[in-house]
C-alpha cells in the first residue's frame, strides 16, 4: 500500500486550512520524480507566509534541503540549500562578522521562500530587497531539468522567479552576498509622533539611516490619527560598544524564549483589547526620544521571542494584509486607510508602517515600489472580508498594490501582477484563487 501523504497544512496565519499531498525530499532524483508526476506542483519553504500562498494540491516541502554548500569568508559569499531558514545562516555568519543584506521580520524564512517572495526589510529605501544580493540560483522546471539562474545564465527565468511566488519551480539552492558587520549590536533611536503628520516627516529626516520603521497605533482618530513610534537604527561600531558586550562583540547571549501553550479563545482579542495594548505600548516610552544600544534580534526580529504567538490570535487565525501607497498620496491614502480601520472595529496589535525606496525595473514581479507600506495584522472574524474590500478600494484609488506573501483574501485587481510565470504545472492555492476572481 502506498504510503498517503494527504495532511492538513497551514502557514502562519492559521488561515486558511487545506488537506493537501505534501512531500519532501532530499535527492535530486526524487524531487524530480514528484515534478514529473504531478499534474499541479508548489514549493514550500517554513510556511511562514501569513497568507495562502505554498498551498496547492501537490506541495513539495523544501525542509530537507538544509545544507551548507559554501562559505566564501573573505567575500562574504554563502551558498546553502534552499530550505536552509535565515536563522541558521545567522548563526553562522554572525560570529564571523557578516549579516543578511536583507531581512524580513522574521529569521525563520527559508532562502528558497525569500527568494520567491523577493521578501524585503526596514532599509528598502537604503538597500533594496534580497534579490540585489543574489549572485545565482539553482531552479528545477517544469520537466525536472535543473538550470542555473544568475543575471548572465537564463536571465529570463532569474527575473521571472525572484518574486515569482514559485510559480517557475522549485528553487533547490542559492548563492548571495552578506554584508560586513564590527558586532552584533544596534544603535537605535526611538523616536515618538503624535500624529500622521510627523511620523511622515520623521520618515523623511531619517532617510539618511540604513534601517527606518514605525509601530503605528492604528485605532485612533481625529488629531490623534497616525500616532506612533519611530525607530530607527544602524549597526554598531566595536568603538561603540561598551561593558560585557565588548568583550565579545559578534556573540549573543542565549535568552529564555517563552511558548503560547494553547490558542486564546475568541473572545480574548477583541477592539477593546486592542485599545489598552496599544495605549500601553505607546505609553511606555515615557521620553519624547530614547538612545539604546540592542542586539540584532531585538531590532529585527522582536515577535520571534515568543514561540508559537500566532496562537494568542486564536484558532480561527488571522491574516496579514499589507499594501504600499506611492509616495506622492502616501500620506494621503495612509490617512484613509486608518480611518476605515478606526471606525470598522477590527484592530491590530500589529501596524508597521516603513518607506520604501525606488524599485529595481528588472525585478519586475517583486511587491515593493516606492512609497509608504503598511502591515496590519487581523484576526479572521465575520466582518473581516468587508474590512478587507474597503481597504483593497482605498489601495486601488490611490494606485497601490498587496503584498501577495501575505495576502489571503484580496481580489484579483490588486494581486494579480505576476509577469511572464511558468504556471501550468508550478500552481498555488493563491494562484487559483486569484485566476478564478478575474
Amino acid at each position: 500500500m502506498k504510503p498517503n501523504f494527504i495532511q492538513k497544512v497551514t502557514n502562519w496565519g492559521n488561515y486558511p486550512i487545506v488537506e493537501k499531498e505534501m512531500r519532501s525530499e532530499d535527492t535530486l532524483k526524487s524531487i524530480k520524480d514528484f515534478v514529473i508526476n504531478h499534474n499541479e506542483v508548489i514549493a514550500r519553504g517554513n510556511g511562514r507566509c501569513y497568507g495562502d500562498a505554498s498551498l496547492g494540491d501537490s506541495i513539495f516541502s523544501t525542509k530537507k534541503l538544509d545544507k551548507f554548500i559554501s562559505f566564501d569568508r573573505l567575500n562574504g559569499i554563502i551558498e546553502c540549500e534552499s530550505g536552509m531558514l535565515l536563522s541558521e545562516v545567522l548563526e553562522v555568519s554572525v560570529p564571523q562578522g557578516y549579516f543578511l543584506y536583507v531581512t524580513p521580520g522574521t529569521k525563520y524564512v527559508s532562502v528558497g521562500g525569500a527568494i520567491a517572495s523577493d521578501v524585503h526589510g526596514k532599509n528598502h529605501h537604503a538597500e533594496g530587497c534580497f534579490s540585489e544580493y543574489i549572485l545565482e540560483f539553482k531552479l528545477m522546471v517544469e520537466n525536472g531539468d535543473v538550470i542555473l539562474c544568475s543575471r548572465n545564465d537564463n536571465s529570463d527565468k532569474f527575473w521571472a522567479t525572484i518574486g515569482g511566488m514559485g510559480l517557475t519551480g522549485i528553487i533547490l539552492s542559492a548563492k548571495f552576498k552578506l554584508k560586513n558587520i564590527e558586532t552584533s549590536y544596534i544603535r537605535q533611536e526611538s523616536i515618538k509622533a503624535d500624529s500622521l503628520d510627523e511620523i511622515f516627516q520623521l520618515f523623511d529626516e531619517s532617510e539618511s539611516w540604513t534601517y527606518t520603521v514605525a509601530w503605528i497605533d492604528c485605532l485612533q482618530k481625529g488629531k490623534d490619527i497616525g500616532r506612533s513610534i519611530l525607530m530607527r537604527g544602524e549597526h554598531a561600531f566595536r568603538h561603540e560598544l561598551f561593558g560585557e558586550k565588548a568583550k565579545d562583540p559578534l556573540t549573543l547571549k542565549k535568552k529564555f524564549q517563552p511558548t503560547v501553550p494553547f490558542y486564546f479563545p475568541n473572545f480574548a482579542l477583541n477592539n477593546l483589547t486592542v485599545k489598552i495594548f496599544n495605549y500601553l505600548y505607546y505609553k511606555k516610552q515615557s521620553k519624547k526620544e530614547v538612545n539604546s544600544l540592542i542586539d540584532y534580534e531585538t531590532f529585527f526580529y522582536p515577535l520571534d521571542a515568543i514561540s508559537d504567538w500566532n496562537k494568542i490570535y486564536g484558532k480561527s487565525g488571522f491574516i496579514q494584509y499589507q499594501m504600499v501607497i506611492p509616495k506622492e498620496k502616501g500620506k494621503e491614502g495612509m490617512r484613509k486607510i486608518l480611518d476605515t480601520i478606526a471606525n470598522s472595529g477590527n484592530g491590530s496589535f500589529l501596524a508597521v508602517l516603513k518607506l520604501f525606496g525606488k524599485n529595481n525595473p528588472e525585478a519586475y514581479n517583486s511587491f515593493p515600489t516606492e512609497g509608504y507600506t503598511l502591515a496590519l495584522d487581523f484576526k479572521v472574524n465575520k466582518k473581516l472580508k468587508k474590512l478587507v474590500d474597503q481597504l483593497d478600494q482605498i489601495v486601488e484609488e490611490f494606485g497601490g498594490r498587496i503584498y501577495l506573501t501575505k495576502d489571503s483574501m484580496s481580489k484579483s485587481s490588486l494581486t494579480n501582477y505576476l509577469k511572464n510565470v511558468n504556471s501550468s504545472k508550478f500552481v498555488s492555492l493563491q494562484h487559483k484563487r486569484i485566476k478564478n476572481n478575474k
